[in-house]
């Protein structure tokens, strides 16, 4: 009888099972379906909603669960928008930036207006309130995109900050414009609104990465982690509201606020972009499809008038923005398209807008009826306009990202499988083995998903059970560690007489190009393990090196202090670390601060012009004064030391006093220890001097290629 009284049910479905079985089967199968057709899926599934929503088949109604799920949707999109914007190539597109936020906002404010106004003959307010309308977007398209791996297209960063300046400035036109209809503005009104909106915008950037350093260094616990930072981007959200701006703004900033204690490769990131990918995202897309009223077009003249018209100039005045900003900065014809797709759909301050506009009722006709400020035929039109928007975004934005991907790819080198980057991470202690892990996935290529060895050795003297049970345990863990990354990482149990012979053979046997070699946070650097170091693994191994001691969580690290011997980039393996940093300030979003001298300091600025990361330099050249450099160190701060070799042209007598100093001066900090891979000192049969193709974290980069084929010429 239960069975029955569940299936026993009405249109619309009310029973809640049913609804969220409903919803997850769309979320499942409408992409699928809808791809084969070449639909994009962000599409799909507002078609899909449309299908299954009250102006449909009525399977189910836009009730508050629904509209509750949509609003955690948008604010995750926005959320994401912050979080994985590049912050080095934002501060410095942040120009551009702010010119396509005002072309995108000023172009379609001048032709809304006067559409309303001399086209569809609305008065002033009705006609400023509507162009505000097409002024604002919602980046509906950025998971698209992200998901193609173009997220960090420089024309990408400049539309979503310039999205940040449009969906402000149209939703102050919104918050005037109601105010001067119901006589709330006057210099009160302004001083509230630009004190209120100060105050939010220092708390967010200000305190929000404050508390987010203090939870992050105090919890571990991936729960906790990912529900904290759910509470900052919904409490981003309502200090915005309280503000008298909208929510998406709050999350969006909340996002910019959390992107350096985020870092790109880190679990905690994959739990993100899977959750809202998964279920937050697509739900506020079937909400979205729900709002859609087909019969709006046969309703009346006057709705499919004022829907064409709206629907005309919303696109045309956002093409014209994208165009003129293609124009303005020499972009391609395919960023031209993304910039297009992100800023041509049409949701969440569009909506927002238009209810409130409904809602207020400006006066009443002979008969009775409320004048409202925006008509019914103008929210019906701008429920055809949000389908149209969205169907051009995502077919446009799709065409521009799998072109420029495709690009990207063919512009890569493919290396052959004994020159691709494998980094072997030994492994013997489980409370150190994350770090270790996540310090192997910052480093290394973002494409390079399998090229990570965890390794732990047995002692083949002491060979016992409890032994080979703690050795799979610690690779079990390290295994998990890096799945959470979406990474593969190789399990490599070794029994071997000593840990020297085990690393060293382990590393000839895969052609390990990097070695990870980890500290425990209560122990310094002894003089055996700098003896076994130096004497086993340094001459045996032709490897870039890094000793890693982690004092605190590495997304919690603000700066990496970058401390570079004389001549460092006269050794071979001077490219092969200098990538290994790039790619920590590329994944982490930490600033790098470079200490050497003026020679050396000029070839990495060089570097720097070309692909931008956040950087300082500072002329150090004399390592005698080594303990001066203790004095600038703050808290939250990494040391990274390049030492060398003996005989090798960057070596300086006072390196081998930098393990006593590390272990007197600097307990509390976290440190890396990098020792460049050295042509010569073994088998060096990897090494293709004419192809150096250990390079693929900086392919396509044809400058730093140069650079490295001099430095090779010159060897």
């Amino acid at each position: 009888m239960i069975l029955l009284n569940i299936f026993e049910t009405t249109l619309p479905l009310t029973n809640p099972v049913l609804k969220f079985l409903l919803i997850l089967v769309i979320i499942l199968f409408a992409p699928i379906i809808l791809n084969k057709i070449k639909i994009p899926h962000l599409l799909g599934l507002i078609i899909a909603g449309a299908v299954i929503g009250p102006n449909g088949i009525n399977l189910m109604q836009r009730d508050s669960s629904i509209i509750l799920s949509g609003t955690a949707g948008l604010l995750y999109i926005m959320f994401l928008a912050g979080l994985e914007i590049d912050l080095a190539d934002f501060k410095k597109n942040s120009k551009k930036s702010v010119v396509f936020g005002l072309y995108t906002f000023l172009i379609p404010m001048t032709l809304g207006t006067l559409a309303g106004l001399y086209v569809l003959e609305f008065s002033l307010a009705t006609s400023v309130l509507l162009a505000s309308m097409f002024a604002s977007h919602t980046l509906i398209a950025y998971p698209l995109i992200s998901k193609m791996g173009v997220a960090k297209n420089k024309a990408v960063n400049i539309t979503v900050g310039g999205t940040m300046i449009t969906d402000t400035l149209a939703l102050l036109v919104l918050a005037v414009i109601v105010g001067m209809t119901t006589g709330e503005v006057n210099t009160e009104f302004w001083v509230r609104l630009s004190v209120s909106i100060i105050i939010f915008g220092l708390i967010v950037m200000l305190l929000f990465p404050i508390i987010g350093r203090w939870f992050f260094k105090r919890f571990d616990d991936n729960v906790s982690q990912y529900i904290f930072v759910l509470v900052m981007v919904y409490l981003g959200a309502v200090l915005a509201e309280m503000a008298g701006i909208e929510a998406i703004i709050g999350a969006f900033l909340s996002g910019l606020a959390l992107n350096r204690l985020i870092p790109h490769t880190s679990p905690l990131m994959n739990r993100i972009e899977f959750v809202g990918n998964a279920i937050f995202i697509p739900f506020f897309l079937i909400g979205v499809g729900m709002l859609i009223d087909y019969r709006a077009f046969f309703k009346d003249f006057e709705t499919i008038k004022v829907a064409s018209v709206m629907i005309v100039v919303a696109t045309t005045a956002k093409f014209l923005a994208a165009w003129i900003t293609q124009k303005t900065y020499k972009f391609s014809v395919d960023e031209r398209r993304l910039i297009f797709g992100l800023s041509n759909a049409q949701a969440a301050a569009t909506l927002a807008a238009v209810l409130v506009g409904y809602n207020i009722v400006v006066g009443v006709t002979e008969t009775g009826e409320p004048i409202r400020l925006l008509s019914e035929s103008i929210l019906n039109g701008t429920i055809l306009m949000i389908l149209f928007t969205c169907t051009i975004a995502s077919f446009v934005a799709q065409k521009g990202a799998k072109n420029i991907a495709l690009l990207d790819s063919t512009d890569t080198t493919i290396d052959d499988e004994e020159s691709r980057e494998k980094i072997l991470i030994p492994i013997s202690n489980i409370e150190t083995t994350d770090e270790l892990i996540n310090l192997g996935v910052t480093i290394k290529s973002k494409k390079n998903k399998d090229g990570l060895f965890a390794l732990s050795i047995v002692d083949h003297n002491k060979m016992d059970g409890s032994s080979d049970k703690q050795a799979k345990k610690i690779l079990s863990k390290a295994a998990v560690t890096a799945s959470a990354t979406d990474n593969v990482i190789h399990e490599l149990l070794r029994y071997d007489l000593n840990i020297v012979n085990g690393i060293t053979s382990v590393a000839k046997e895969h052609k390990i190009t990097d070695l990870i070699l980890g500290l425990h946070i209560s122990k310094g650097i002894s003089d055996s393990f700098l003896g076994n170091l130096t004497e086993g693994i340094l001459t045996k191994c032709n490897t870039t090196t890094l000793i890693y001691k982690a004092a605190q969580p590495f997304s919690t690290l603000k700066r990496h202090i970058i401390i570079v011997p004389e001549n460092a980039e006269k050794e071979i393996g001077f490219p092969f670390w200098i990538i290994k940093v790039w790619n920590i300030a590329r994944n982490s979003g930490a600033k790098l601060v470079f200490y050497a001298t003026k020679e050396t300091l000029k070839f990495i600025q060089e570097i720097q012009s070309k692909h931008p990361i956040e950087c300082e330099f500072e002329d150090f050249n004399d390592w005698d004064d080594f303990l001066i450099l203790a004095r600038n160190f703050q808290k939250d701060d990494n040391l990274i030391i390049v030492l060398s070799r003996k005989d090798k042209p960057s070596y300086n007598r006072n390196m081998i006093k930098i393990p006593l100093y590390l272990n007197k001066y600097f307990k509390e900090t976290s440190y890396i220890l990098i020792y460049p891979m050295q042509a010569g000192v073994t088998d060096t049969s990897q090494i293709d001097l004419k192809n150096p193709t250990f390079i693929e974290p900086f392919e396509k980069l044809d400058e730093i290629g140069k650079t490295i084929a001099k430095l090779f010429r010159r060897k």
